[in-house]
């Protein structure tokens, strides 16, 4: 059996009055993340996790912030359409684990919807998901709330 891993990283700025969602989930805060799509920083931090892993370049090669096609859309559909890449390669998804680093708001109360997103998109089980959370001690862009990080690996099998 072959095996690979994959590693993915994404940072938005977090801006008043912006929506803040996260694995396709919609946090109940003051300010959200900022981008193209809906800036779901958990959401990206998976699709690049995938497709590096199945060494397929990244989410922007694939989902341009410059075309209005994704302007808007929701992450969980870039997710889904990561996983169609990945199983045209022959590869089924394994597992994903991750981490999301941001001070406010806290993330515990979101998980199990955020795992059940995921998991529907990626068509997997929620039991091989692990979000976890932590904070950047108030140091830095992240302390300062103005932006939020997300990092995912995931393993991928040959089928």
């Amino acid at each position: 059996m072959k095996i690979k891993v994959g590693f993915g990283f994404d940072v938005h700025q977090i801006k008043e009055g912006h929506p803040f969602v996260m694995g396709g989930v919609q946090l109940d805060h003051h300010a959200g993340a900022f981008g193209h799509s809906d800036a779901d920083v958990l959401a990206h931090a998976i699709c690049d996790a995938i497709l590096g892993a199945a060494n397929l370049e990244d989410i922007g090669y694939h989902f341009p912030n410059t075309d209005p096609k994704w302007k808007g859309i929701s992450s969980l559909l870039l997710l889904e359409e990561c996983v169609k890449l990945l199983k045209e390669r022959g590869f089924r998804l394994g597992n994903i684990d991750s981490m999301l680093c941001l001070e406010a708001p806290k993330i515990k109360p979101y998980i199990s919807a955020m795992k059940e997103n995921i998991a529907k998109a990626a068509g997997i089980d929620m039991d091989d998901i692990s979000i976890k959370a932590t904070t950047n001690e108030t140091m830095g862009f992240i302390g300062r709330e103005e932006g939020v990080v997300a990092y995912a690996v995931c393993l991928i099998e040959k089928v």
